[in-house]
């Protein structure tokens, strides 16, 4: 079963194929890799596309999105990338969709009515609902009735409690819908249950902190295999410091902006998502690498913001771990979690009284590894998330 996978988002487009079998359940290698990127130059996108053992990278003229994803489409049968004889060959099309709200907990087939659903909901999620929808009409003239599932980055969050989903405000927000909703649920889905092939044991027996640290980052909660918690809420502004994100605040912080400063709504939104986090208080970069290697050449904002973000990530790690009432073992993934040891040491230095203990030879490999001391009493593993395996699998559960 031949399985296309597209993540549309506003500034860039990625997609892959697989090749599939019923009993697939190591993240094979795609057949086909490629991507748009909206944001090299005015008026054209940057393609690069790898298939076949050749890749091509080129810039074209084209500023229409779906004229775009048609062009990124076509190197699967055109060119040096070519591994296809024909679309038609393509089974499925599986999409990354970020807001399902209160409609969606587990992946669906697209109908018309989906759509609707994705459309209703732009309001939640503005800047992806519009592209994700795009994608799917797009892939609609491209290929025609072949079948699309949407996977929903909300869904694994959908069935957690509702003390946990639910805001303190006026009850007039509950039926309003606003309450926590969480993010980057397929990631966390996918290396929940990797931790758990990864220990030897069912998902349905373990309690798990999954930490998805990356430009945006997110902690969860699973306990039998669900989502009884996470940081991230109403919108993904919510929880851990990121890359340029704030995370939690004040809200008064935001009242006393708006009185002293007066700010606007829009102003606001870019301080916070744009000009917060790691960027805003370094004042270098949202790269994790390039703070810490200002930090280790004594910059003092770096290295506060360096400490900040460590210690917002262990308070909210602690939090997690009463809502899961004990923890067999923690998973650090993301380009952040996969990648820098500094954050996994001093992450996991806060909880050596759980009798957590991480080895002494740590460092990056290729393979998910565990990176507990062989008499840790709290298993910690670092898994490369694969979440355009993921909707595939998807792909193949509905048929």
């Amino acid at each position: 079963m031949k399985i296309l996978v597209l993540n549309a988002g506003s500034s860039s487009h990625k997609s892959c194929l697989f090749d599939l079998a019923k009993d697939n359940s190591d993240a094979p290698n795609p057949l086909w890799r490629a991507a748009l990127d909206w944001t090299h130059q005015a008026g054209s996108v940057e393609l690069s596309a790898s298939g076949g053992g050749e890749s091509v990278q080129q810039v074209l003229p084209i500023t229409d999105k779906a004229a775009g994803i048609e062009a990124m489409v076509n190197t699967l049968v055109e060119g040096p990338t070519q591994v296809l004889g024909s679309l038609a060959e393509i089974d499925a099309v599986g999409h990354r969709v970020v807001h399902g709200g209160r409609d969606y907990v587990d992946s669906v087939r697209v109908t018309e009515a989906v759509k609707a659903t994705i459309q209703r909901l732009i309001p939640l999620a503005p800047a992806h609902n519009p592209a994700n929808l795009q994608g799917i009409e797009a892939m609609e003239r491209i290929l025609g009735d072949t079948p699309q599932v949407a996977m929903f980055d909300t869904a694994f969050h959908a069935r957690m409690p509702e003390a946990a989903s639910t805001y303190p405000g006026p009850y007039d927000w509950v039926e309003q819908g606003i309450r926590r909703y969480g993010f980057h649920g397929i990631s966390h889905q996918y290396v929940a249950q990797r931790a758990a092939d990864m220990v030897g044991q069912n998902i349905a027996d373990l309690k798990l902190l999954t930490c998805h640290l990356g430009n945006g980052c997110s902690l969860a909660a699973v306990k039998g295999g669900i989502s009884v918690d996470t940081t991230m809420g109403f919108t993904p502004l919510d929880g851990l410091m990121m890359g340029s994100r704030s995370g939690s605040l004040d809200p008064g912080i935001l009242i006393y902006l708006i009185r002293q400063g007066g700010y606007s709504a829009d102003q606001l939104d870019t301080l916070l998502n744009k000009e917060s986090g790691l960027k805003g208080m370094s004042g270098l970069s949202n790269d994790m690498r390039s703070v810490i290697e200002a930090m280790d050449q004594g910059n003092a904002q770096a290295k506060l913001a360096v400490d900040v973000f460590i210690h917002r990530l262990r308070r909210e790690m602690g939090a997690m771990m009463a809502s899961l009432g004990g923890l067999d073992a923690v998973v650090f993934t993301g380009g952040i979690g996969e990648n820098s040891s500094l954050v996994w040491q001093r992450a996991c230095a806060g909880f050596e009284f759980l009798g957590l203990r991480l080895r002494d030879d740590l460092g990056r490999t290729k393979d998910d590894q565990d990176i507990a001391a062989a008499d840790s009493a709290v298993r910690v593993l670092v898994i490369h998330t694969q979440e355009e395996w993921a909707i595939a699998q998807a792909c193949l559960a509905l048929g």
